[in-house]
């Protein structure tokens, strides 16, 4: 029973490094910035910008 524990347990280490990544990520404002960039190649693909 205990190795099927660990098993569930390593399955959760993953996601909690994700979800610690995405706060961290929205703690500094990343979304505001990947949105900016994708703006900008937008208006620099159609010849706007």
């Amino acid at each position: 029973m205990l190795k099927k524990n660990k098993q569930i347990f390593y399955r959760f280490i993953p996601l909690t490094i994700f979800l610690i990544l995405f706060m961290i990520g929205i703690a500094v404002n990343e979304p505001q910035r990947v949105l900016e960039q994708a703006w900008n190649i937008c208006l620099d693909c159609i010849g706007i910008g």
